[in-house]
């Protein structure tokens, strides 16, 4: 606990600080209610539409609409962006600062980049449960709301892969800060990830819903685990066998990621220049 205790102050730093902004944190619910509910009446919409393709659909409307409602309130957790912090410091030079703490800079970063993305996904999803677990059946709309999990099974393997997802989300975050660090600029990085990341991780549409002949490999790579695999444990869709597979493939990508980061900030810290004084 000694050791880990630096990184876990960094946390909850970033956290709390990042907590504070409440109006960010009202108005990104209030847009992604509104996005999440237009992509809700649009799958009801094709589904309603043609009800022997629903019947043999890979993932039934109600899986879908609670797979809506989830990636939503949990879009912060998505890694879109390099970590604002480490860009700035980029700009200004004040990385040099985290590369003379007696810290391991990795773990540090990494334990940064996982507050602020927590912190901005907890108030959300709080209100989005609310909204759409709560709300909307309590005015009649039962049929478009965030249903719970199917049992007890499928909630627990849906913790575990929810943090899974953070880790998973984190280590990627990290890959995109060291291109900052080796770029010197966040803005074309962070232009290339958002649609790669949106689409192959399953926020855009659910991965179920692809060709069955990109299946496997859209089930096996690194971005499914952000988004498509512990939504689709969550609503029954991925269980047994493959929701232990899903799990498996996000712990899998997780530890390849954080040890290839390591590798690659490592070589790239050595070489860094800060110019100025």
């Amino acid at each position: 606990m000694e050791l880990a205790r630096p990184y876990l102050a960094a946390f909850s730093t970033r956290f709390l600080l990042m907590l504070q902004y409440r109006a960010a944190a009202i108005a990104g619910f209030m847009t992604q209610c509104w996005w999440g509910g237009i992509k809700v009446m649009v799958y009801a919409a094709f589904y309603n539409a043609s009800p022997a393709a629903a019947a043999g659909a890979p993932i039934s409307l109600a899986q879908i609409i609670t797979y809506t409602w989830l990636a939503q309130a949990f879009l912060a957790l998505n890694p879109w962006s390099a970590d604002p912090d480490v860009s700035l410091a980029m700009r200004t030079g004040a990385v040099s600062y985290d590369r003379l703490r007696p810290v391991d800079g990795y773990s540090l970063w990494y334990a940064r980049s996982v507050g602020w993305m927590t912190s901005r996904a907890v108030p959300r999803a709080v209100l989005m449960f609310a909204a759409a677990g709560i709300g909307l059946p309590f005015i009649g709309l039962s049929e478009w709301a965030w249903q719970p999990p199917p049992n007890l099974e499928q909630a627990a393997l849906f913790l575990l892969s929810l943090v899974l997802m953070t880790t998973l989300s984190g280590s990627i975050i990290m890959l995109i800060n060291i291109v900052v660090v080796a770029t010197l600029n966040d803005r074309g990085v962070n232009i290339l990830v958002m649609p790669v990341t949106t689409v192959l991780s399953g926020n855009l549409i659910p991965l179920a819903l692809f060709p069955d002949a990109l299946h496997l490999v859209l089930f096996i790579q690194p971005l499914a685990g952000i988004v498509d695999i512990p939504f689709r444990i969550y609503s029954g869709n991925l269980a047994g066998a493959m929701a232990w597979a899903g799990i498996g493939l996000q712990a899998f990508w997780t530890v390849t990621l954080i040890l290839a980061g390591r590798a690659w900030m490592e070589r790239v810290m050595r070489r860094l220049e800060v110019q100025g004084g």
